[in-house]
Order: C-alpha cells, then sequence, then structure tokens
C-alpha cells in the first residue's frame, strides 16, 4: 500500500485478487473458463492452490466439516496439476493481462513456482506458522501476501519477524462461511499499528459488506472467492461468489479506491466559487434605508445570491452608515458603507 499522508493517497496501490483454489476439479478447460472469467469480472489476479499431496499431508488426516465427501489426500491427488499444465495456465493468464497468484502448501511447490517464475506469493492462514515454509518463501525475495486466519498476535509477530519484508498482511477469519459478527475488521488498525505495513483483507463472507468496509478502512488488497457457478463441487463453490456478483464487487471495490487515492483538501475551495455564489446568502437591507443610517440586525436581512458582502460577514457590516440612500432588497457592497 505506497502511501503519502499516513494512510492516504495517489500512491495507493490496490490489488483485487479472485481467490479459485481448486474450482477447476483439476480440469485444464474448467481453469481456463475461470482465468477468462476472472478477467471479465475485473479482478488483477487469479489465485490457484498447488496441492502436493504425498507432501502436506497424512492419508488419514481429517476434513473440515464443510467439505467431507473425500479424503483431502484423495482431493489434492485428483485436482493436481503438472509442471507443463501449470506453465500453460500461467502463459494464459499473462495473455489475459491477469496475475498468476498461487499459494504453495509445501516447500516442493514453492520449488515449482520458482522455476514458473511467478511474481509473488500468497500464503494461506493454514501455513502462517508453518516457518520453515515461510524460511523458503523469504528466500525467494518475492512480495509476499500473508492470510492470518487462525493466528494469534504472537504467531503473526514471530512470522513478520521472520520475513522482515516484502509483504502484505491480511485480516481474514477462517470460517466459512464467515458471520459478519467474526469479520474483525478492528484488527486492521491494530495490524497497521503493530507492523506499519501494507494491510488487506481475505474475505470468507457471503456478501458486500465486508470487503467494502475493509477497502474504506484502508485495506489495499482484497480477496474473495470465485466460481463459476455455487453448485459445483468442491469445498468452496457454495462459499464463492459467482461472476456476477464479483462483476459488482469488483466495480463499488475500485469506486471506493479510486475516493480513497484521491483525498480533498476542505480549505481548498476554490471549485465552489460559483455555487457558494448561488447557495450561500448576502445581506441586503430589509426595507428602504436613507443616506447616514446605522445598520442594525433590524434593517438588514439575508438572501440569495452572497455576491455582495456575505452573511458571514454580517458582524462587520452591524454599525456602519449608509453613504446613500438604498431601497428594500438592495445588496449592499462595501462602497455602500462609510
Amino acid at each position: 500500500m505506497y502511501i503519502k499522508n499516513k494512510r492516504i493517497g495517489k500512491n495507493f496501490k490496490t490489488f483485487l485478487i479472485a481467490e479459485v483454489g481448486l474450482s477447476h476439479e483439476g480440469s485444464m478447460g474448467l481453469a481456463f473458463s475461470l482465468i477468462d472469467c476472472v478477467k471479465k469480472v475485473g479482478a488483477d489476479a487469479i489465485k490457484f492452490q498447488m496441492h502436493i499431496a504425498e507432501e502436506e499431508t497424512l492419508q488419514n488426516a481429517p476434513s473440515p466439516d464443510y467439505f467431507k465427501s473425500e479424503t483431502r489426500f484423495n482431493y489434492f491427488k485428483r485436482t493436481a496439476f503438472k509442471f507443463n499444465e501449470w506453465k500453460k495456465l500461467k502463459k494464459i493468464c499473462k495473455n489475459y493481462k491477469v496475475e498468476f497468484l498461487c499459494s504453495p502448501f509445501s516447500e516442493k511447490a514453492v520449488d515449482i513456482l520458482e522455476k514458473l517464475k511467478v511474481d509473488s506469493y500468497k500464503v494461506p492462514s493454514g501455513e502462517l506458522t508453518n516457518l520453515p515454509l515461510l524460511e523458503r518463501l523469504k528466500k525467494t525475495k518475492k512480495h509476499i501476501y500473508l492470510s492470518t486466519g487462525m493466528s494469534n498476535w504472537k504467531e503473526i509477530t514471530t512470522a513478520i519477524k521472520l520475513l522482515k519484508k516484502n509483504y502484505t498482511l491480511l485480516q481474514c477469519s477462517s470460517i466459512y462461511p464467515c458471520p459478519l459478527e467474526q469479520v474483525g475488521l478492528n484488527v486492521l488498525f491494530e495490524m497497521k499499528k503493530k507492523y506499519k505495513c501494507e494491510i488487506g483483507f481475505s474475505d470468507h463472507t457471503l456478501g458486500f459488506s465486508a470487503p467494502f468496509a475493509a477497502a474504506a478502512l484502508g485495506a489495499s488488497v482484497i480477496e474473495k472467492h470465485f466460481t463459476i457457478s455455487k453448485k459445483m463441487y468442491g469445498s468452496d463453490a457454495k462459499n464463492s461468489m459467482e461472476p456476477e456478483e464479483f462483476s459488482f464487487l469488483s466495480k463499488n471495490l475500485k469506486e471506493i479506491w479510486k475516493i480513497i487515492k484521491n483525498p480533498v483538501n476542505k480549505n481548498n475551495i476554490k471549485r465552489y466559487r460559483n455555487m457558494k455564489k448561488i447557495f450561500e446568502k448576502g445581506i441586503v437591507s430589509a426595507i428602504n434605508l436613507s443616506k447616514d443610517t446605522i445598520l442594525t440586525t433590524k434593517n438588514i436581512t439575508f438572501k440569495k445570491p452572497s455576491d455582495g458582502i456575505r452573511a458571514f460577514d454580517y458582524k462587520r457590516v452591524i454599525g456602519k452608515k449608509l453613504k446613500k440612500n438604498i431601497k428594500v432588497n438592495h445588496k449592499i457592497k462595501h462602497k455602500d458603507l462609510k
């Protein structure tokens, strides 16, 4: 979040990530379609997950409550791509001008992604405490988007001390779906204060309120799960946004970020000069007044436009004498006064 004036400025660098995870179901055709959709809905990056089952999980490891249709080991094994397939996906992303982003779940996955020459990495919440993986990622010298969904401050601080630089810290609540009461946008302020770093938000709610609020509070990176259809098989589809929803998210996030990138100086009112004359009030005579009359609150009133003496300056007029006779509703000017 390259920022001027503490938090807001034109250098506020924003990034919208469409998280597709394993929604491709191991199908290259479906993966291509997802990339095409992500481009159309206005995301800056599409995020995949690189699972190498033997490297990251035991075969009898438990599955989360929201997806128990098959074991994690079999799921990862079945949906895995080969190196040449990953290479094709990255090339398609380049052609579509959508950044290829991927979460590695093992050091071997990092080795493969390095061969693919990725620009940055996304560390999922469950890997924040995997310090050997963070040490491997640090050696790449690539930017890291670090999600904190299931970690406490001690664990986050340890990870940050290890990485030291080149990271964006994402507030996240690892609940699927996440209720609004558990979003925790207050954490964004605490992260900014503790680590003085770029901050973002990885969203697991079903709606738009949380990411919009996060962006308004200074999150320069927003990540949201994306799918072609919520009816698709898989662990994330039902908690993801479909294309029409994601397009709405993207459009409005960019408008929010545009507002944030363009701070307004409240003392610079030149742009309102003509409006002020039309809508503000000036001082006029309440009745016909003769020369040498002393102006009081009883013989003046305040009406539009304000191109004479403004109502704002009325105290400077009270007690002054008129140089000449004036009629009712005369716009009093300084040249009328002695």
